[in-house]
């Protein structure tokens, strides 16, 4: 049998027990919506219940698509984005012979590694990389990002799989309304993205570039005469504290998350590279309070329209042009509705965004203001593009954690001084 016929035999199995898990579960989860005759919003609500032990089920790449699609609130309903958010990526690392193995692929024999000494044990272990500490023979302490071995053409599959389990999905009762296909590739091929360690070591120059001149923030060095195509050799940053206000004072807490939200307006109104997970296990901060950027597998490079269109849209929100921040949406939409009364959401997006400038400066609520939002999207049928979508959720998922550091911070206040420099500037870095 050739590789060809190998790799769709393989395809075949991975289809059938797909299909096998899904429909164990979705299964009992419509036949207890038929019981209680609850409708379609019934029968919606049961499949989401089931969601995450069904993609937990699956494998690891389906449940960090279900992770990424837990932040999609403009595309699912309150009640998906909940259940999916349940779901960790918390993996135990592979066997120390699978590491080994492969470092001796990259590096060669033992001898010829370039580490002085390797804890096996890592300080992390997700589903696509487990980051060990090691020492160079120079006495450098670095942190080294291993790929799980095999796991790429193990997500690859799963990726062509789901796309034919979107479109089922989209033939249910309660989905029938959602892009799912559109979803899953936005969605999965962000999730493919972080398993290409070397796209990220270069990602990660970039934002340390990028980011050098704003005082107080570090990301670590990678070293790329020790890197490999599955192997990341990067500083090891130590002494780092959860992104937690109870250390510091409250002089301290402030000009953190000014720094933090330097950091992201940079990101999104001027450089356009914006890392899109900031979750609290990626944002750290040291002993002196500066703030520390960890893991750049997930990040988007945003083409210079939607870098305008992203700072045009919140400077017209502070401004309160909700018509122009409508205009804006529908320009960048990835999809809109063969026939949508766009003329009517214009109005409900200048109603809301007069509703959300009427409050005082430090009081606006982009967690409250989001989700009606993406509400006016989803019953318009607008899609927003990735490029758009995830940089607007990252910053969503930021602010409760810059609310629990500082209550009063005026998200829209400091915003306004950076949007005037980007939209002035085709670049996006304020020059003429």
């Amino acid at each position: 049998m050739g590789d060809a016929d190998a790799g769709t035999v393989g395809l075949g199995r991975r289809a059938a027990r797909i299909g096998a898990v899904a429909l164990r579960h979705t299964a009992h989860a419509l036949s207890g919506a038929v019981l209680r005759r609850g409708g379609a919003q019934s029968v919606s609500a049961r499949l989401a219940a089931v969601a995450p032990a069904m993609l937990t089920d699956l494998g690891p790449f389906y449940v960090k698509v279900g992770q990424l699609l837990s932040t999609r609130r403009d595309l699912l309903p309150e009640v998906w984005c909940t259940e999916l958010g349940r779901l960790t990526d918390t993996v135990p690392a592979p066997p120390r012979e699978a590491i080994a193995a492969v470092l001796t692929e990259e590096f060669g024999p033992a001898g010829q590694w370039p580490f002085r000494s390797f804890d096996w044990e890592p300080v992390g272990s997700g589903s696509i990389a487990t980051v060990h500490r090691a020492v160079l023979a120079d006495g450098t302490v670095v942190a080294v990002k291993i790929r799980r071995p095999g796991i790429v053409p193990v997500m690859t599959g799963d990726f062509r799989l789901a796309g034919a389990l979107a479109r089922a999905a989209g033939r249910l009762p309660g989905l029938r309304r959602l892009p799912a296909e559109e979803m899953l590739g936005q969605v999965g091929s962000a999730v493919l993205a972080q398993t290409d360690l070397a796209a990220e070591r270069v990602s990660l120059e970039r934002l340390r570039g990028n980011l050098a001149a704003v005082a107080g923030v570090r990301l670590p060095r990678p070293l790329p005469e020790h890197c490999r195509d599955q192997v990341l050799v990067m500083e090891y940053l130590d002494d780092l504290r959860e992104f937690r206000p109870e250390p510091y004072s409250p002089e301290q807490r402030r000009e953190a998350m000014r720094r933090v939200l330097r950091v992201v307006y940079q990101m999104l109104f001027l450089d356009g590279l914006v890392h899109c997970d900031l979750h609290p296990g990626n944002l750290r901060l040291d002993a002196a309070g500066d703030v520390v950027l960890l893991d750049a597998g997930f990040v988007v490079a945003l083409p210079d329209r939607v870098r305008r269109h992203f700072g045009e849209f919140f400077l017209n929100m502070a401004l309160g042009k909700g018509r122009r921040c409508a205009e804006i949406v529908i320009d960048s939409a990835a999809r809109l509705p063969e026939k949508g009364d766009l003329d009517a959401f214009g109005v409900e997006v200048e109603n809301l965004v007069a509703e959300s400038s009427a409050v005082v400066a430090g009081e606006f609520n982009l967690a409250a203001f989001a989700p009606r939002l993406f509400k006016l999207q989803r019953r318009y049928g607008i899609f927003a593009a990735a490029e758009f979508a995830f940089p607007l959720l990252s910053l969503l998922v930021l602010e409760g954690m810059i609310h629990s550091f500082d209550p009063g911070v005026d998200f829209q206040g400091e915003a306004v001084p950076v949007l005037l420099k980007a939209v002035g500037s085709p670049t996006g870095r304020g020059e003429d």
